[in-house]
């Protein structure tokens, strides 16, 4: 059984949950799309800037004594960016409007973020050949 479908079921709940979340994404820490629900942005795309994105405040916080990476948050003109690591192996990528609740977004998508990781981390790894 694929965990997609599963992963896929959270995403829709935190869109329900969180006011202005426009989709959520999660991939692999090394950037390969497990699931979505993004509109107007394309998923690959996303997780590979997310891997980026991850690789850089993992060395922030590891330069700055702050320990294991758990989130990141970028806020433009047009709204939010966060992740959130979802266990070992994946993480979740949340894209929200200029007015979403940032402090709900976190405490939706921390309680996502676990549910998600421990699906992940259950599932075989991918075969890598």
């Amino acid at each position: 059984m694929t965990i997609q479908p599963r992963v896929r079921d959270e995403l829709h709940a935190l869109r329900d949950q969180v006011r202005h979340l426009r989709g959520g994404m999660v991939a692999s820490a090394d950037g390969m799309v497990i699931a979505h629900d993004l509109r107007n942005i394309e998923p690959d795309a996303l997780a590979a800037l997310t891997a980026a994105a991850i690789g850089v405040a993992k060395r922030l916080t590891e330069a700055t004594g702050q320990g294991g990476f758990e989130e990141t948050l970028t806020r433009g003109t047009h709204g939010y960016v966060a992740a959130y690591a979802a266990g070992a192996r994946a993480v979740l990528t949340t894209v929200g409007g200029p007015d979403i609740n940032v402090g709900r977004l976190h405490l939706q998508a921390r309680q996502a973020a676990e549910r998600i990781g421990a699906l992940v981390d259950e599932a075989p790894a991918p075969d890598p050949s």
